[in-house]
């Protein structure tokens, strides 16, 4: 079941219309996002890189800036550590790239996923004192990194942290900040800085510009526009990171995309010729999900250095060799989670774990790098918080997902007792915990948590009513400007209601979609696509108006009843024919 729910936000659409030059539909889309000044509306629909925030005002920019300046001066070893993630991979790049710019001898260090886990360690420290680095330079990391800092402070050496994650407290809640030389991490809470939501990588591009100003490198590369070639790598990372899209990220994300169509980087346009991307295009979509996804199966599978190193490739030899390596990381990472997922599915369906409104699931044979994506997976099939849990080395590792209703950090430190470690966010999650309290885990979540049923019902918001004769060429082009989709701004959905199956064809290879002929009751058809779980929809329609009128819409005949849908319109073009299509989303 599904709770639909029409958003219903009032004011002057025909005023917003003509005042800023567009239709009441997209007046309504943009009101329905929190925009009703037309002085917002503007901001949104046209980001500028102007409008970008100073980062100087980050406590301690200055700080590191004086400090960087006087160790690239005296030829000091900077060595940058990074994370095994898109984000800390870019990240590492935008500061390894820009040091060496400016003339720093510096190097970089990742991670392994499984041996070292996640951030910088004590290993990694010792490593760089042996090997005579002067300055430490973090990234996407080290905020929480006390004693990592402390050990690399009693060895001489300078510490300067960038990140972006959540700040440790004390029982009472005091912040506890590492002992660095310089912090940089917008949620300090004497930080000026107006937006907390960067990614990682945004904020070593931020230290990084800061820097750029500060040198005189025009005789090496146009300043201005290495900027902005920057910004491709930043939208990548803040797609990739799952970043809400608003603010500056959206300013950063919009023109790194545009960056991204004219991209000269030998490694992306070599793992976009593999993947078969289109880069005129190209979209938020194929960054989280096609691009980044190969960055980061290296870090999950092999060492997350080979997608540094794609990005970093100098010849189209060593770039395409790379890519084909990221590219086939990235099947094999998705043939293993199709498989795990799927037992995780059977496992929940055939047990007691179906009644549990919290699922903690043990896969013991999983590869632990990708229990995060599993659990995701899990989730969004159940629309229930997911643990998947699976054997490490010397205990069972696992990696949590939540829902919008459940606060997955703050619901697992309550059994911190059970938990050998735990860190992350409200909506995803990280923990070890010994094989004896597995099930203590899944009993104390569940017996103590005050979710629903009704809050765990999945939520369909509707921006409006909006029957197909509305549905134009222009109008889709429009909302193309609402672009780039993701978190913190959603694409508009729309519905239509008492619609007439006029006919259903299985489409795919597999028989994976349907193609209808749809007609609404004022006698207007269009096609519409459906692109789910296309034996359930069958299932429904059964249940629903029974055997006979399942089997007729199987062979392609119409459907008495009528139904009620989502959609997305968009243009479809094959051949040099162009129609609009309706993209279904949600049906009842």
């Amino acid at each position: 079941m599904e709770n639909w729910v029409l958003k219903n936000k009032k004011a002057d659409f025909e005023g917003l219309s003509q005042t800023c030059g567009i239709s009441e539909v997209m007046a309504r889309c943009l009101v329905n996002k929190g925009f009703e000044k037309p002085e917002e509306i503007e901001a949104f629909l046209k980001p500028k890189i102007e409008d970008l925030h100073d980062p100087s005002d980050m406590k301690d920019m200055d700080k590191a800036i004086n400090i960087l300046k006087d160790k690239i001066r005296d030829g000091k070893k900077i060595r940058i550590i990074g994370d095994y993630d898109v984000d800390g991979v870019v990240a590492t790049y935008v500061l390894y790239r820009t040091l060496k710019l400016v003339g720093a001898n510096a190097d970089y260090d990742i991670p392994d996923r499984i041996k070292d886990g996640y951030g910088i360690n004590i290993n990694m420290v010792e490593k760089a004192r042996a090997e005579m680095v002067d300055t430490i330079l973090t990234c996407d990391n080290g905020i929480v990194a006390m004693d990592q800092v402390l050990y690399a402070k009693s060895c001489g050496m300078t510490v300067i942290i960038t990140d972006h994650h959540n700040l440790a407290e004390s029982e009472d809640k005091e912040v506890i900040l590492p002992q660095a030389d310089a912090i940089i991490n917008p949620k300090q809470p004497d930080c000026s800085y107006p937006f907390k939501c960067l990614c990682g990588a945004a904020i070593a591009y931020k230290l990084m510009t800061v820097l750029l100003d500060s040198f005189n490198c025009e005789s090496k590369v146009n300043i201005h526009k290495y900027k902005e070639e920057l910004l491709s790598y930043i939208a990548i990372a803040t797609i990739c990171d799952v970043m809400d899209l608003i603010d500056e990220n959206r300013i950063m994300v919009k023109h790194g995309l545009a960056q991204l169509q004219h991209t000269e980087n030998k490694g992306l346009l070599a793992l976009m010729d593999i993947c078969q991307i289109d880069r005129e295009q190209l979209a938020a979509f194929h960054l989280g999900f096609i691009i980044g996804p190969c960055l980061n199966a290296s870090g999950r599978l092999n060492t997350a250095k080979k997608g540094l190193e794609l990005l970093l490739a100098e010849t189209k030899e060593e770039a395409v060799g790379l890519a084909k390596e990221v590219k086939l990381l990235n099947d094999l990472r998705k043939d293993m989670t199709a498989e795990n997922v799927e037992k995780a599915v059977r496992l929940i369906e055939s047990s007691e774990l179906a009644k549990d409104k919290i699922l903690v699931v043990y896969l013991p044979d999983c590869h632990e790098s990708i229990a995060g994506i599993i659990a995701g997976r899990v989730r969004e099939r159940f629309h229930k918080p997911t643990i998947i849990l699976t054997d490490a080395e010397d205990c069972i590792k696992g990696s949590a997902r939540s829902v919008e209703c459940y606060n997955m950090i703050e619901e697992l430190c309550k059994y911190r007792d059970l938990l050998i470690k735990v860190g992350g966010h409200p909506m995803a999650a990280g923990l070890s915990i010994q094989p004896a309290n597995v099930s203590y885990l899944r009993q104390r979540l569940n017996e103590n948590t005050v979710l629903t049923d009704e809050m765990l019902m999945p939520k369909v918001a509707i921006d409006i009513l909006l029957p197909f004769g509305y549905i134009t060429e222009p109008l889709i082009h429009e909302l193309k400007q609402l672009e780039p989709f993701g978190k913190g701004n959603d694409k508009p959905l729309f519905a239509e209601k008492d619609l007439r199956i006029k006919s259903a064809f299985l489409i795919g290879k597999s028989n994976n979609g349907i193609r209808f002929k749809v007609e609404n009751q004022y006698g207007r058809e269009m096609e519409a696509l459906y692109f789910g779980d296309v034996e359930g929809f069958f299932t429904y329609i059964e249940a629903t108006y029974g055997r006979e009128e399942a089997e007729k819409l199987k062979t392609g005949r119409s459907l008495k009843a009528t139904l009620t849908i989502t959609y997305l319109p968009r243009i479809n073009e094959y051949n040099g024919f162009k129609n609009i299509q309706l993209m279904i989303q949600n049906y009842r």
